[in-house]
Order: C-alpha cells, then structure tokens, then sequence
C-alpha cells in the first residue's frame, strides 16, 4: 500500500516537473575539454580534490544517477578500496584497504564493538554498521577517505570513512523525478523538491522507494526470498539570514521491510569428525531419528533454491534530526552539528538455512539511540596558515533482546557423540529449548582534535593533527533457558544464579553445551592520543607529491554476545570468564606516499597512491584459551589479534577524450597478511573433536588415531592454529572499475551512453582461510543508453549485470560445523526503463 502511494506520488511529480519546466535550448555537450574541478570537504572546508595531499576517491550524485547506484554495496564497484559485505542488514561489515569492520558475522554484529571505518551523512556520524545498508537519498556526492581520519572528523575512525553529502535545500525553485521498472517487478521511484519557503528560508523534500521479487525460491512453499522493500524519506529546512550565518535542519527515515535474507547451499568441506557427523551423513542418517533423509534443493547455488522451514523477514528502520549551524566569522567558519538518530532491528532468521528442523528461531530484537555534538572551527583557507580544530561527544545506547529456539533435529544435528554417550542426547533433549536474554550496551566518548597546515616554504606544506579520545563503555548480558526435555534439577527457565553450585547429570550437560544461562556485567574506559604528519609538495603547479604518516585509533569493545566458559567441574565451575568480556584498544599505523596530478591542460587528473598500515590487537574473532584458566575449552569470540599488515597500491584516473566523452578508472592492489597471530581458530579441515582443543595438532599424540600432522597446529597451546601469515579475511589482491559517460547531440536532444565494470579477484572469506571459504573473483559489467529530450525530459534502458555474471558476495559456514557452506549471491541479470525529469 505504502509503495503504490509513493509511486503516485513519483508519478505526480513527474507531471508537476513537466509541467513547471521551462523551455530551454537544445542540450549539447559541452564546447570544454576540461573535466572541471571536484570540490571536497574531507579537511572540512571546501577546496580542489587535486590539492588535498590524501587518498580521497570522490563519486558525484551525477555518477551514482548514472550508475545506478543507490547502496553502500553497489558503491564499493565504484570504489575499489572499499569492500562491502552483508548477510543482513544487522551482519553488515564494510572495510577500506581491507579494515574497518571484521567480516565475520559475529563480530560485525556485536553490539559492544565498533567499526573502524567511520559512516557519517552530512557531517553525523552513524553508530550501527546496519545503518549502511540502507537506500541513499538525493546524494550530491560520496567521499571515500582512505586511511585514519580521527583528526578531522568528529568521531574516531582508524580504516577510514564514507562521507556521504545530500543535495541542499536551494533558493532557486528546482525538481527531479524518476520511475524505472524492471525484470523481477523491480520498481524505482525517486523524486526531489526544493525552493524557497520564506525570503530567508528554504526547504528540499526527497523521497526514494525501491521494490523488487527476490530471486530465490524456496521449493516447498513457492515464496520468492531476498526481495527487496525499501522506503527512504529525508525532509531539510534551511535558514540564511545573512551571508554570512545559516542553519540546516534535516530529518529522515529509511525503512527496509521485506523476507530477507537468506543464503543456499554453495559446497560441503570435510573435517577428521567421523563420516557420520559430517553434513552427508547427518543427511542420511535422520531417518534413524525420526525425520525424513535430507536431500538440497540445489547443490547449485546459482539456481538460487531454498528450503528452509522456518520463517524469515527482516523488519529494520533507521532515522534522526539533525541541525547543522554554519557562522563565518571571515577568516574562519564555525560549525556546530547538533544530531539525535535511532536504528530498530527485529527479524525471523533460520539459521540452519536448510529444510532440517535444527533451528526455528533465531532473532535479536534491537533498539539503538545515539546523541552527538560537534563544535568545530575551520579556516576558509587561502592564506599560508589553516587550520582545524573541534570537540567532539557521542552517546549511544543499545538493547536487545537475544532469542534461539532449537527444533526436534538439533540434539542429533547438534550434540556431541565424543563428549556425551547415547542416553544422554536423546532426540528430544533439545526440542523446543531456547534462550531468551537481555542485553545493554552504553557508551559515552569524549574528543578534542584539530590539525594546522603551515606552507612552511613556497609550495611546501606541512600539516599536523593530534586527537585525543576518551571512552566509557557499560555492558549488561543476561540469558536464561528453558524447554526441551525438563532439567534433572534446575527449574524452566534456568538462570545462572540457579545454575551456580547445582547437581546436574549427562542430559542436563548435553542440553547446556548447545545453550548455557549467562549474566555479566562489564565496563571499560580509558583514553588514547593519536594523530597525523603530512609533508606536500607542489612542484608543478598541475602537480603535488606528499608523504605522511597517522597513527589511528580504535576504542576497546565489550563482548554482549555471550561469553567463553572458565571449564572446570563442581561448584562455581564454569562461568562466564569475564577477563574475556574486554577486548582491548587498537592501534593503527600508517605510512603513505602520493601524487596529485592534472594532466593534457585540465583533460585528465592521475592520482596514486602507495601505503603501509600496521594495525595492533585488531579487533576480531580470535580462538584461544581463557587467560589465567587454560583448563577452559577452546573457542571463538572477539578479541584482540596480535598484529595484522596491509600494503598496497592504488590509482585513480579520470579524463575527457574528446568533447561528451567522460572516462573514469581506479584499480588497487593489496596485500595483507595476519602477521602476529599464533592462537586462531581452527579451519574445517582440521577439526577433529578427537583432538584436545578439537583442532589436528602438529605433534598428534598415539593416544590419537589420527595421526596426520596439522602443519599449522599451534605446538604449545593445544586446539589452536597458526594463521601467522595467511591471507587477511576479505581482501582481494586485485579490485579495480572503469566507467565511461557519453553525451552527443541528436536531434533536438542528447544520446546519451553510461557503461562500467567493475573486479574484485578471489578471497577467502573466513579468518581460519580454510580451502572452503573461497569466494572466486568476478566482474559485473553496467550499461545504459538513453535520450535526453530539450534538457528536461530523459529515457533510458539499463541493464545492471549485463552478462550475467554468477558470483557470491558473502558465505556462512553452518552451525555446528557439518561441513556445509552457504553463499549468497550477487544479484542476477536485470533489464528495465527509466524514466527522468529535471528543472
């Protein structure tokens, strides 16, 4: 309903456009050669992206119109450093120069730990990674900074940050709307409206809807899966009463409502478990308890089948004001960024992704509120000295409500046959027993930052910038059980205060290895200084060379997801070891040198980049036993690895080869490596529940019949893997788009050509690098070509993935670790029309 109502409204505004339109002369490619010049705000005052000494990668709302691109996902093919990864919106991961956010689910999702590339939309930032996922709205433009950031911008960000820029209100009356329809019933509707309201006033209303079948079916059912609905909706008032003095209110809201999202059978990996506990046997073993043999719907993930049997939806909105002053006092501008946002999450997962009664419920109902404040002053630039400086606070606070509810097939699927005999996992033990939680975060930081640039000799520029951060972080976790077969002795729901200190026999173990009641509380707080050095020099005057080095900084996190068990029997064993609840600050170095270059009289810009970042305990999944008690068993949780290395190489080139004619290409080379990381967790090859600590060791005693060595088995800590350097997670050697945009004249309008493609070579998608986890590396190829009628009017054909390139985006390996991986694919081939008009 919501959808029809605002595609009337696009309709309407197409009508209202046409009509308001007023006559113009026939387009025509520009008579200039140059490209123009792209102004940026990455050193928060306006100045030539050619004369900002720093990795910037600029995309145009000109360029995102071309491209389609209306997502952080379809950006990263624009952007080849940034890499873009989401089961679902809550399990969103984004990384520049392949850090930021860790890529596996667990973490990203962590309520207690922060991405580490920074996501702001007019100067806010955003806490939630969950907030990328959604629709971009009426964009002027998207700067991609590369590297730490923390001395420019409000919030610390070590990877990083995704500046995103919306299109002010204006005083000039203006109007833009568009509907595109295509394969699949995808439909696009934006439309924008801005002028002026009052002599000092204006306003700007946008809104965008996005609606598309999914295109994966689920056999048993026939519904369609990973749909898309998609609503955004962004309001601005500006007021300028002078020159000199203005304010900008903006409120929005951006809502995604559709059965999403799931992922298919992609391959099953072996481990040294018996045949019968691997994914195969499992399959073929069920009858023998009750339920049907299990057969794929597809082994073929690219015929995108599915049978999971239990619901799934994802119901997320993301939303706030904001009011942003601007005073310029003439040699400088005040600035202050006044902004409250919310993010909401609740969704229907199954999370065994297949049609075998294992998990029915898996759901983590959110809530986020944010606060932050930015006073900041910046200098208007021109003269030999400029500077900018600010104080920063954030608040946020998360709740969630954490819930699982395992089915009749878990207790087999599920539970250990080493550790528990027969009589103590009886089919039923599990079915219907659930957790049920609570878990609340809160988080208050405080920072002062600024940085001077002094041309210390003609054409020479030395910048400095220090920050100083401080945090305080609160975390409260609670989860009881209950269901399944009745404890022996603990009453339904079973706490943990109930749990300390009570006699339990082999079912009631079976049943708490799967979920355990746990409450903790935690906190953490601390401060860092880190900073910036820049040294530019513009030896031509169409050409600059830096170099400079920036030491980030990332706060510690709190695990509110559970946490590693201190083992041990009796009473008072095995709690919550809470020396795991902390994960430690992390420390960012990186060196970098450039070249800022405009070539053939303004024809063409080139501009490269080399780097070296040497991040300390990065934050991730890390597998290791508990500090202090190693008689703890081994498992994964977020942690601090020891070090981890990228270097590489980036270019951007951007030309105009003749009259209408606009080509753009960016590639970038990267090498990163875990180069400290001893005690990882152990890929599927190598497990082996026979095995202290469950992983192949190096040295397999005789007591172990198998007696293959795991050449990457940790000698002194039993169950762990070396991953000291291996490949990091995420990163693709090689990414690299080309793009072209044409306009000739025809007639009494224009042609007009769009084409790009985009590469992402091979990656393992998993910290352990197992032979499993491989996502091949692929290329999608984009084209449109259309007619712009007298300037207003346009039409255009598009195809998005125009060879219909098969490739997966993001993989999950299966709970319980039978074997089986499941992908999620890109989306297929799409054909359609759009429809524009602009005045």
């Amino acid at each position: 309903m919501r959808y029809d109502l605002l595609a009337g409204v696009a309709a309407l505004a197409l009508i209202a456009g046409a009509a308001s339109a007023q006559t113009v002369a026939p387009g025509a490619p520009a008579d200039s050669l140059s490209l123009g010049e792209v102004v940026v705000t990455a050193r928060q005052r306006a100045e030539p992206l050619q004369k900002v000494p720093a990795a910037v990668s600029v995309v145009t709302g000109v360029e995102l119109d071309r491209a389609g691109t209306v997502n952080t996902q379809a950006l990263a093919q624009l952007a080849p450093s940034l890499y873009y990864n989401s089961a679902n919106p809550r399990n969103t991961a984004y990384t520049i120069r392949g850090l930021g956010s860790n890529t596996l689910s667990v973490s990203a999702a962590n309520d207690g730990i922060e991405a580490g590339v920074g996501f702001y939309v007019d100067g806010v930032y955003h806490g939630r990674p969950a907030t990328a996922a959604f629709d971009f709205t009426d964009i002027a433009r998207i700067e991609v900074l590369r590297g730490p950031q923390g001395t420019l911008f409000g919030k610390n960000t070590t990877g990083g940050a995704i500046n995103i820029i919306s299109r002010a209100p204006t005083f000039e009356p203006e109007a833009s709307a568009e509907v595109s329809y295509g394969d699949d019933n995808f439909i696009q509707a934006k439309t924008s409206v801005s002028g002026p309201l009052m002599d000092e006033v204006a306003g700007r209303l946008s809104a965008q809807i996005t609606q598309r079948d999914g295109f994966v079916t689920n056999v048993v059912t026939g519904q369609k899966l990973n749909d898309q609905n998609n609503i955004a909706l962004r309001a601005q008032l500006l007021f300028q009463p002078n020159d000199d003095l203005q304010f900008r209110l903006i409120a929005d809201v951006s809502d995604f409502d559709a059965d999403c999202c799931t992922q298919t059978y992609l391959r099953v990996g072996t481990s040294l478990r018996s045949p019968a506990r691997q994914f195969v046997g499992l399959s073929a073993g069920l009858p023998a308890h009750g339920l049907p043999a299990y057969v794929p719907a597809s082994t073929n993930v690219f015929n995108r089948l599915s049978d999971i049997d239990a619901p799934l939806h994802v119901d997320t909105q993301d939303g706030g004001i904001s009011l942003n002053a601007d005073w310029n006092l003439g040699s400088a501008t005040l600035t202050s960024i006044s902004a409250w946002r919310y993010w909401k999450w609740d969704v229907a997962n199954d999370r065994d992704y297949i049609g075998v009664p294992i998990q029915l419920v898996q759901r983590i109902p959110s809530r986020q509120d944010q606060f932050s404040q930015e006073l900041r002053i910046a200098s208007n630039g021109g003269g030999k000295l400029n500077y900018v400086g600010g104080l920063y606070v954030f608040s946020q606070t998360i709740n969630g409500a954490p819930t699982s509810v395992y089915g009749p097939a878990s207790a087999y699927w599920l539970i250990s046959t080493t550790i528990f005999a027969a009589a103590d996992r009886p089919d039923n033990l599990t079915d219907g027993y659930g957790q049920y939680g609570n878990s609340d975060f809160k988080m208050d930081s405080y920072a002062a930052f600024g940085e001077v640039n002094d041309e210390i000799a003609p054409r020479l520029t030395a910048t400095l910038g220090l920050r100083y951060t401080y945090e305080d972080k609160k975390g409260d976790y609670a989860t009881t059980v209950s269901g399944g077969v009745p404890f022996s002795t603990l009453p339904d729901p079973a706490t943990c205060t109930a749990l300390n200190g009570a006699t339990l026999n082999g079912k009631d173990n079976a049943k708490l290895s799967l979920f355990r009641p746990q409450c903790y509380s935690v906190q953490d707080s601390g401060g860092s200084l880190s900073g910036r050095g820049n040294l530019a020099w513009q030896f031509a005057d169409n050409a600059m060379t830096y170099v400079s080095y920036a030491r980030g900084y990332k706060g510690g996190g709190l695990n509110m997801s559970g946490l590693q068990l201190t083992g041990g029997t009796g009473p008072g064993a095995n709690q919550p070891a809470l020396d795991t609840a902390v994960i430690e600050d992390e420390q960012n170095s990186t060196f970098e040198v450039g070249l800022k270059s405009t070539l053939f009289g303004g024809r063409a810009t080139l501009n490269l980049a080399a780097y070296k970042t040497i991040v300390k305990d990065f934050q991730a999944n890390i597998a290791t036993p508990v500090t202090g008690n190693n008689s703890a068993p081994l498992r994964t949780f977020p942690a601090n690895i020891p070090q981890v290395q990228v270097k590489g190489v980036e270019a951007d080139l951007a030309a105009r080869l003749f009259p209408g004619f606009t080509l753009r290409a960016s590639a970038a080379y990267s090498d990163g490596a875990y180069t400290d990381y001893p005690a990882g967790p152990c890929p599927l090859e190598w497990q082996n529940p026979n095995a202290t600590g469950g992983c192949q060791p190096l040295n397999p005693p005789a007591s172990l019949a198998n007696q293959t060595s795991n050449p990457r088995g940790n000698p002194t800590i039993p169950g762990a893997y070396v991953i000291t350097g291996l490949p990091l997670a995420g990163l693709s050697k090689w990414a690299a788009t080309v793009g072209f945009d044409v306009s000739t004249p025809v007639g009494t309008g224009d042609i007009l050509l769009h084409g790009d493609w985009s590469y992402r070579s091979s990656y393992n998608a998993d910290t352990t690098n197992s032979q499993y986890t491989q996502i091949g590396g692929y290329g999608v190829v984009n084209a449109s070509v259309g007619y712009r009628f007298n300037s207003s009017w346009e039409v255009d054909a598009f195809v998005r993935n125009l060879f219909d390139e098969n490739y997966v985006t993001a993989l999950t390996v299966q709970t319980g670790n039978s074997g089986l991986i499941l992908g999620q694919t890109g989306d297929p081939r799409l054909v359609g029309v759009t429809l524009r008009v602009r005045r």
